[in-house]
């Protein structure tokens, strides 16, 4: 790997890990605020609405310009949306800016490995980006959770510089400077990202012919034996794990007994989890045996239920690192895959805009229903029963269709397929 991917890893984790410590930031408020338990869910559901809405623009404006340059632009969206707490905007507005920044973001951070790598290294690439992506969703998720926590938040606001009134009166004003630094630090990391020189035909303009670009792009990707499969697994991974992310939360304060300072904690060993799939993956599955994986989705299914069965910490760790491994074994090598067959298909800014599309729209539809059950006042028992069950037939039926396609095609050697 060369010096440019191990800047945009470095970009990648400080603007993830801001992500991911201001969305406990925003929980830590909503409840200061006494918001109703079902509005927490909806903070992810802001956030990812861009992601949907602005799908048939992202990826023309991440191929417009230079990807560095697309990343700090989108970061610097990021900032003001944060910033926006401050001023006593609502979290769910906020929130909702940031992901407006995140959304644009995401075409260029993945686009730019198919300009900077050769496709033998995507899966290694993948491991790495989706490994430190989710080492940033630990340390942004405790990091936020320490920073909601009373007595470091107290610490913070002890810190104040001699002759200078810096206005900052509550934990979470004192969680936000922080939270905005390591924005900072990302949009530096930017600046630093090589030109790779790839360049694409002048992109459209007009909205209405983007759609219909967009449409067509869709279109292709679903058509296409292999991309069809892999955009099945990444979009009910995506769907799957941003409810997992509130229904561990939920699971903890009844089952475990733990404060969200706490709770915060097991969201990021189930990411440790995924971490560490995530590298197995990059090191024993290349892209050729990439379909290999999808029986472990099923599998992860039928763990999550076991999550009903414990009321100690001491085995919810562990069962949480199985589950995140589990599924982080089997989305880094679709992600590749679906990264490649993007390319092979379309452009890089494209494919991934039209995978966003995809997979936010699985996370909005299933963080919909997860507030609709807490609504309900579901017991978190049987909302952990029904989830794993969806998860573990939805992969059986993916899984049956790749069967279906083996028989038409020859999968591996639509895999070599290189770009013409």
């Amino acid at each position: 790997m060369n010096r440019g991917f191990y800047t945009i890893m470095a970009a990648q984790f400080f603007s993830s890990l801001a992500d991911n410590a201001l969305l406990i930031a925003a929980i830590a408020l909503l409840t200061t605020m006494q918001s109703p338990a079902w509005m927490t869910p909806l903070l992810k559901l802001f956030f990812v609405l861009s992601y949907v809405l602005l799908a048939a623009f992202v990826g023309a404006f991440a191929d417009a310009l230079p990807k560095g340059r697309v990343m700090f632009i989108t970061n610097l969206i990021k900032v003001f949306g944060c910033g926006m707490m401050f001023f006593n905007v609502h979290p769910l507005l906020a929130y909702a800016v940031v992901g407006f920044g995140a959304a644009a973001y995401s075409p260029a951070k993945y686009g730019i490995l198919t300009e900077l790598l050769p496709p033998e290294k995507l899966v290694a690439a993948n491991g790495w980006i989706e490994g430190l992506t989710v080492s940033s969703i630990i340390l942004g998720t405790v990091l936020g959770g320490a920073l909601v926590n009373v007595k470091i938040a107290s610490s913070l606001l002890a810190l104040e510089l001699p002759m200078f009134e810096s206005g900052i009166d509550t934990p979470i004003e004192a969680a936000l400077c922080v939270i905005v630094g390591a924005y900072m630090v990302a949009a530096l990391f930017n600046l630093r990202i090589p030109d790779t020189g790839a360049r694409y035909a002048h992109q459209q303009r007009n909205p209405v012919k983007l759609v219909v670009e967009f449409a067509g792009c869709f279109t292709k990707l679903w058509q296409d034996k292999l991309g069809q499969i892999s955009l099945s697994v990444t979009t009910l991974f995506w769907g799957a794990g941003a409810t997992l992310q509130f229904i561990v939360l939920k699971w903890a304060e009844k089952s475990l007994q733990m404060p969200l300072d706490r709770a915060a904690i097991l969201q990021g060993v189930v990411a440790l989890g995924i971490a560490i799939g995530a590298i197995a993956a990059a090191r024993f599955v290349p892209l050729k045996r990439s379909l290999s994986v999808i029986p472990l989705g099923i599998i992860m299914g039928f763990v999550v239920i076991l999550m009903t069965l414990v009321t100690s910490t001491w085995i919810a760790y562990p069962l949480l690192i199985i589950i995140g491994a589990l599924a982080g074994y089997f989305v880094v090598p679709m992600n590749a895959l679906l990264q490649h067959r993007g390319h092979v298909l379309m452009s890089a800014g494209h494919s991934i805009a039209v995978q966003n599309f995809n997979e936010n729209l699985s996370v909005l539809t299933m963080l919909v229903l997860y507030a609709v059950m807490v609504k309900l006042n579901l017991n978190v028992n049987v909302i952990i029963v029904i989830f794993g069950l969806f998860v573990a037939c939805i992969m059986y039926l993916i899984l049956r269709k790749h069967h279906a396609n083996q028989r038409e095609f020859d999968t591996v050697a639509l895999i070599g397929e290189h770009k013409h």
